[in-house]
């Protein structure tokens, strides 16, 4: 099973820093798909040429906004989720802490070396 039994028998700090490693993997997921996502937003017009002010702009962009959505969201939540439904309740919020931390501390490297350009 990908997901630890939350009845196994594992030491604290191993499973401590499997869920670290975990949050860490997951908030790297997200930032990669974002990447990706910016990157196709700002050559956009490069891909798949100008768009004009008509109905299907904005439908693209909202259907690009609600995939995000539904792929973050799964990448951040999914896991955790599933800790929690499988009664590991407390292991869960950690995931989802160190998940969380992981994208802030990614967001202010982000913005640090926009700020020093």
């Amino acid at each position: 099973m990908f997901w630890p039994d939350p009845g196994a028998e594992t030491t604290k700090n191993m499973l401590s820093s499997k869920l670290f490693l975990w949050g860490l993997t997951d908030a790297l997921g997200a930032f990669v798909y974002i990447s990706g996502v910016a990157w196709l937003m700002s050559h956009m017009e490069k891909v798949i040429g100008k768009i004009d002010n008509n109905f299907f702009g904005p439908v693209a962009i909202l259907l690009l906004f609600v995939i995000s959505a539904t792929i973050v969201g799964a990448l951040v939540l999914g896991r955790p989720i599933v800790f929690y439904l499988n009664g590991a309740k407390k292991d869960s919020l950690k995931l989802f802490s160190y998940t969380l931390v992981c994208l802030v501390g990614i967001a202010a490297i982000v913005f640090i070396s926009l700020a020093l350009r």
